[in-house]
C-alpha cells in the first residue's frame, strides 16, 4: 500500500534539518522546520501550507525568505506553529523588507503565526500582504494537550523539549491508510480518475457505508460497496516523527520516546560521537548513539539520523555505525 505522505529530508545529515512532508495524492506540502529551502522547488515550496518550526535558531529558520519570496505574489495562507516568540520572530523578519508596493489590490498572501507550548493560549498573528504585512494579532487558539492540527487524514502532535530553550519535537499520524487494488476495480469495470480521491477521503472520515460516490457523469457507487469488493483497502496509517536540538536529560528522552513510540519512521538528530560525549550535553545536543538509543526504547520501525556536526566531515560512517548499533541493540 502506498501512503498518503511522502517524508523526505531536504538536506544532506550536515545541513540544515529540515523534513519535507509531501502528501502524494493532493497538491499540498507540510515542512518540519524552516532551514535552508534551497534544495527544494518552487512547485513544492508553494505547495505547502502549514510550517512547524521547532525553534528560532538560524539552522531551522532561515529558510523563511524564501518561503516568503516565492508565495509573495500567490493568493494562499501559510501557517506557521512553533514555540514562544515566533510571532515576534516573524515580525522581525518581514520588518526587514519595504513594502511600499504591496497594498489592497495585491495578491492576498497571509501568513498566521501561532505560539504553542502545553496548556499556553500562546500569541497568534496574521500578517497580510494586502497590508504590507503590518501585524495584526488574534485571539489565541485554546490549548488541545499536544495536539496542533487535526484534520480528516491526519493529525500532527508535538512535545517541548529542553534545549537551552524550548525545542518543539513533531510528529505526522495519518488517520487511515486508504489504496485502491487495481484488478479489484478493473474486475467492476470501473475507471481510474479522480473521483477515487473522493472516495479515500469519505473512507478516512469514516462516512458511512451508503454514501455516494460520483464516478462520472450520471454514475455514482456507494462507499460500502467498493469496499466489500476489494476496491478499497485500509491500513493503519503511518506515524512519522521529527526531533532534533535536544540533550540526553531523562525528560527529554521520556517525552520524546512518548512522541515517538511506534513510528513507522523516526527523523532524530545524532549530531556527536560518543568519544565527544561530554561536549555533546554542554551544547544541548545527542550522540549518534544516545539518538539510536532513543529509537529502540520508542520501538520505532525505522529511523534516520541527521544534523551531524561539520566536526565529523569525512566521518559520517562512524555516526551511523554509532546510531545502528545502538538502534538495532548491539552497541
Amino acid at each position: 500500500m502506498a501512503w498518503l505522505v511522502q517524508p523526505r529530508l531536504v538536506n544532506e545529515p550536515y545541513s540544515d534539518p529540515t523534513l519535507l512532508l509531501d502528501f502524494a495524492f493532493a497538491r499540498r506540502a507540510l515542512l518540519f522546520d524552516l532551514g535552508d529551502l534551497a534544495a527544494l522547488s518552487a512547485r513544492e515550496i508553494v505547495r505547502t501550507t502549514h510550517v512547524f518550526v521547532s525553534h528560532m535558531h538560524m539552522d531551522h529558520f532561515s529558510g523563511f525568505d524564501r518561503l516568503l519570496r516565492l508565495n509573495l505574489y500567490q493568493s494562499r495562507t501559510v501557517h506557521l506553529v512553533g514555540p514562544p516568540g515566533l510571532c515576534d520572530a516573524v515580525a522581525a523578519k518581514l520588518a526587514a523588507y519595504t513594502w511600499n508596493l504591496l497594498g489592497p489590490h495585491s495578491a492576498d498572501f497571509r501568513l498566521v503565526a501561532q505560539e504553542w507550548l502545553p496548556g499556553l493560549a500562546g500569541c497568534r498573528s496574521l500578517f497580510a500582504a494586502q497590508a504590507a504585512f503590518r501585524r495584526q494579532d488574534l485571539a489565541p487558539c485554546e490549548p488541545s494537550g499536544r495536539m496542533l492540527l487535526e484534520e480528516g487524514d491526519f493529525t500532527v502532535e508535538a512535545v517541548p523539549l529542553d534545549h537551552g530553550i524550548p525545542c518543539l519535537a513533531f510528529a505526522l499520524q495519518e488517520t487511515l491508510r486508504v489504496n485502491v487494488h487495481r484488478p479489484a476495480l478493473e474486475a467492476v469495470g470501473l475507471p481510474v480518475g479522480p473521483w477515487l480521491t473522493v472516495a479515500k477521503q469519505a473512507m478516512r472520515r469514516g462516512d458511512p457505508g451508503g454514501t455516494e460516490i460520483p464516478v462520472d457523469a450520471g454514475r455514482s457507487v456507494a462507499l460500502g460497496w467498493l469496499r466489500e469488493r476489494g476496491v478499497l483497502q485500509a491500513g493503519p496509517g503511518q506515524r512519522i516523527t521529527y526531533a532534533t536540538d535536544l540533550g540526553a536529560s531523562p525528560a527529554n528522552v521520556e517525552a520524546l520516546v512518548s512522541l515517538a513510540r511506534g513510528s513507522d519512521m523516526l527523523f532524530i538528530e545524532a549530531g556527536f560521537l560518543a568519544e565527544d560525549a561530554a561536549m555533546a550535553a554542554r551544547k544541548n545536543h545527542l550522540t549518534a548513539a544516545q539518538a539510536g538509543g532513543i529509537a529502540r526504547a520508542a520501538g520505532v520501525v525505522h529511523a534516520r539520523p541527521m544534523h551531524f556536526s561539520s566536526r565529523y566531515l569525512g566521518r559520517e560512517e562512524g555516526l551511523r555505525q554509532e546510531f545502528e548499533a545502538a538502534f538495532q541493540g548491539t552497541a
